[in-house]
């Protein structure tokens, strides 16, 4: 990476800040936090009394972004939660859809058109893959989860125990660049009501794994994996963490995700759900140790 380079995610960091967007630091080229979890926590700064998550360690203070940025070349993360938004991610369509399936865009377009409305006019960022960053700001209290396929498919949203990439960040696929720079508008009063109705979407299955793109794919399932945990309701929640940890846990054996990164997020996305820490901790710990220890070799996985 060039100083160029740090210095445009440093820009981006805190353009971020300025609107009031608690970021982190995201590993370099990548979407998964550059944050320690609760396991390998040093209890010193921040962490001085106790682990403090992703959302409770974002910052809007120009001093500490500087101090981080200085020290790597970061993608930025803003924490959506603590932000006070909401963001719809729009998915593209993949190559293993069934030819015609409409992406995100098309399903969000159909879903306002059914609500009575127009796809609404605010902020909209532009994703490596194509798709689309809607941001919507909530009212104050308003602590929406991430969802993961609720609305439509291919339309899943980022709120608390969530985060998005900040434009200006850079993936190897290309980078985050914004395509409308309207202010946030509020979030419509008829996606509040859907998103809080009281319906879940069924979790696809995952496709065989190349190898070629399997660092991409590991972090897109454990995103999602993450969200489908953090969006449990009570009475299945630590039964929803284990098969989630299990399910991304080949991606820990065959080494294209750290242990500590797949650790911590699930960490949040247990926390959000309501689990108590310590359940989160033993069952993902479990969980991980039988993935690994069970995994089958990537080509016969394939």
């Amino acid at each position: 990476m060039t100083h160029q380079t740090r210095t445009a995610l440093l820009r981006a960091a805190l353009d971020a800040a300025d609107q009031g967007w608690p970021v982190i630091p995201l590993h370099p080229g990548s979407k998964i936090p550059a944050l320690h979890g609760d396991r390998r926590c040093p209890r010193t700064g921040d962490c001085t009394n106790g682990h403090k998550t992703f959302e409770q360690r974002a910052t809007t203070d120009p001093a500490r972004i500087e101090r981080c940025w200085a020290a790597g070349p970061f993608n930025v993360g803003i924490a959506t939660g603590p932000a006070g938004l909401l963001v719809v991610d729009l998915d593209t369509a993949k190559p293993k859809d069934k030819k015609g399936t409409p992406d995100g865009a098309a399903n969000f377009s159909a879903l306002c058109e059914r609500a009575g409305h127009t796809v609404p006019t605010t902020r909209r960022i532009r994703t490596p893959s194509g798709g689309e960053h809607l941001y919507f700001r909530t009212p104050a209290g308003l602590q929406l989860p991430c969802s993961a396929g609720t609305l439509a498919p291919k339309v899943d949203t980022r709120a608390w125990g969530g985060q998005v990439v900040a434009p200006g960040s850079v993936t190897p696929d290309g980078p985050y660049a914004v395509q409308d720079d309207s202010a946030a508008a509020e979030l419509p009063n008829w996606l509040r009501t859907a998103l809080t109705a009281p319906q879940r979407a069924a979790m696809g299955p995952l496709r065989p794994v190349a190898a070629r793109d399997a660092p991409r794919l590991a972090a897109v399932v454990l995103e999602r994996e993450v969200a489908a945990v953090a969006t449990t309701d009570e009475g299945g929640r630590n039964a929803e963490l284990l098969r989630a940890v299990r399910a991304v846990g080949r991606f820990v054996a065959w080494g294209d995700l750290d242990r500590t990164t797949v650790e911590a997020a699930f960490q949040a996305g247990g926390e959000t759900a309501g689990l108590p820490a310590a359940e989160c901790r033993t069952t993902i710990r479990s969980a991980l140790d039988y993935a690994v220890r069970t995994a089958r070799p990537r080509q016969a996985a394939s």
